[in-house]
């Protein structure tokens, strides 16, 4: 059981940006779904393991890369069509989301983050955010909302995460980035932040830390890292 502490009036330098997919709740499914009928849709395959290559870039990027893997080419006009009609089908799996797909420890740490007047804000390329956000009941918690809307430039660039930590009067190094994907920690070293890895270590081997889940973001954890001297 977490051990909650009592609000103190002091404010923690540390402040915790949070990418969504993978790390607040897992609609990466969602999005693998209805890339693969999109796929299908034009004739051809895509796999689990090809839609690894798709996690923490644009939507935009990644319809270059599915059709990339499919030979496909098509038309400006075209492409638009096929962003459209794969938006669609991703939301109607999000209009259905619940707080049931948080995923585990996160509630909790963002309840303790809270009660010690921790900042923390969200850091993703999504555009529906906050939308999925408020189906599970985390849109309010947030200090701060950074998503696709408000970048030009995917990660690994580090804007998302430079937007983040302006909202927050947060200095860089002072930012703890949690992320899944090795293009959202390559973005994050890049904007000089702590950052650890949700996954597997062969592949996030760039974070700071590397852990095999969030039920692996404990409190311990993240108090040794607040308490860390840059």
């Amino acid at each position: 059981m977490i051990k909650y502490y009592q609000t103190t009036k002091k404010m923690s330098k540390k402040v915790f940006i949070f990418d969504l997919d993978g790390v607040i709740v897992d609609t990466a499914k969602y999005h693998y779904l209805a890339w693969k009928n999109l796929a299908n849709g034009l004739g051809f395959e895509f796999t689990e393991a090809q839609n690894e290559r798709l996690k923490g870039v644009s939507r935009v990027r990644s319809l270059e890369i599915l059709l990339n893997i499919g030979q496909v080419n098509l038309s400006d006009k075209e492409k638009e069509k096929l962003l459209t009609d794969k938006n669609k089908e991703y939301l109607e799996y999000v209009h259905n989301m619940t707080a049931d797909e948080i995923l585990p420890g996160i509630e909790n740490l963002l309840k303790y983050l809270e009660t010690k007047n921790i900042k923390f804000a969200l850091g993703s390329a999504s555009k529906n955010a906050s939308l999925i956000l408020k189906k599970v009941g985390l849109f309010k918690k947030f200090t701060a909302i950074v998503d696709g809307n408000d970048v030009s430039k995917a990660k690994p660039n580090p804007e998302v995460f430079n937007i983040a930590a302006t909202k927050l009067s947060a200095n860089s190094e002072n930012c703890i980035v949690v992320e899944d994907a090795l293009a959202g920690i390559q973005a994050a070293k890049k904007a000089g932040m702590t950052c650890i890895g949700i996954g597997d270590k062969e592949v996030l081997f760039e974070a700071d830390y590397i852990l095999k889940s969030t039920k692996e973001l404990t409190i311990d954890l993240v108090e040794k890292l607040i308490d860390e001297k840059n």
